[in-house]
C-alpha cells in the first residue's frame, strides 16, 4: 500500500511538471509557474524523480524559442543528471535519455554541459533493426530526443525508417495508446519524409482529442506542431 501511495504520488508530480512544460509551448497561453525547485526534503526529492521522467523535455520551450531557461529550471536539469547517472548496465534507452539532457543543457548554453567529443553517443544497434512495433515504442520513449535540426544516431534511425515510424503511429492510435501515439507523431515532426497520405496534422488533433487530458500527451503534440511547422517552412 505505501508503495503504491508513493507511486501515485510520483504520478502526479509527472503530470503537474508535464503541464508546466506544456504551458509554455506555444499553443500553452502561458508560461510555467516559476517555481520548479527540486532541492531536497521529501517535495524536492519528489520533484527531482518527475523531472527524470520527463528529461530533456524540462527545458523544451526554451529549446524551441531560443530562449534561456529559467535558473530553476536549468539548476533542476543538472540536479537531475547528477541524481540519476546511469548504472553499468542500463537499458539503451536509460542511456540516450542521460545523453539527452546533457546535451539540452548545451543547446541552452549551458556552459561547461552537454555531450562533447569524449562522451560518445550510445549505440543503437538494439533499435536499427527492431520490428517496427518495437521500433516505434522505444522512440516514444526517446520523444525528447526529437529537435529540428539538432541530430543524433537515433534521430537518424527515425528518418531512415519514416514508413515504419507512420505505421506505428496509426497502430498506437488503433490501440488507443496516446503517449505512444503523441511520441511518434513528434518524430514524424521532425521528418521531411512523411507520406502525405498518413494525414499526421489531423492525427495529431485527434490525439489531442482523446488523450489530451493527460499532460504527458498533450506536451508531446504541442512541440509536434511547433517542429513540425518548422520543418514544413
Amino acid at each position: 500500500m505505501k508503495q503504491s501511495g508513493t507511486t501515485a504520488l510520483l504520478q502526479g508530480a509527472v503530470q503537474d511538471l508535464a503541464s508546466r512544460v506544456a504551458s509554455a509551448l506555444p499553443g500553452g497561453g502561458h508560461a510555467p509557474p516559476a517555481d520548479m525547485s527540486g532541492d531536497g526534503g521529501p517535495r524536492g526529492d519528489l520533484v527531482l524523480a518527475a523531472a527524470r521522467v520527463l528529461g530533456a523535455d524540462l527545458v523544451l520551450p526554451d529549446i524551441l524559442k531560443g530562449t534561456a531557461p529559467a535558473e530553476d529550471r536549468l539548476a533542476l536539469l543538472g540536479r537531475t543528471l547528477d541524481a540519476f547517472p546511469p548504472r553499468p548496465q542500463a537499458a539503451p534507452t536509460v542511456l540516450w535519455s542521460h545523453w539527452g539532457m546533457r546535451r539540452a543543457l548545451r543547446l541552452v548554453g549551458a556552459s561547461g554541459s552537454g555531450p562533447d567529443e569524449s562522451q560518445a553517443e550510445p549505440g543503437v544497434d538494439w533499435i536499427g533493426d527492431a520490428p517496427w512495433p518495437s521500433l516505434t515504442h522505444q522512440l516514444a520513449v526517446l520523444a525528447p530526443l526529437a529537435l529540428p535540426a539538432a541530430d543524433c544516431a537515433v534521430a537518424r534511425v527515425a528518418r531512415e525508417r519514416t514508413l515504419d515510424v507512420a505505421r506505428g503511429f496509426v497502430r498506437a492510435i488503433r490501440r488507443r495508446d496516446w503517449q505512444q501515439s503523441a511520441g511518434a507523431g513528434r518524430w514524424l515532426a521532425v521528418s521531411d519524409q512523411v507520406p502525405a497520405t498518413l494525414g499526421l496534422d489531423s492525427g495529431l488533433d485527434f490525439v489531442e482529442l482523446m488523450g489530451g487530458g493527460d499532460p504527458r500527451v498533450l506536451l508531446q503534440v504541442r512541440a509536434a506542431r511547433s517542429m513540425r511547422t518548422r520543418v514544413s517552412v
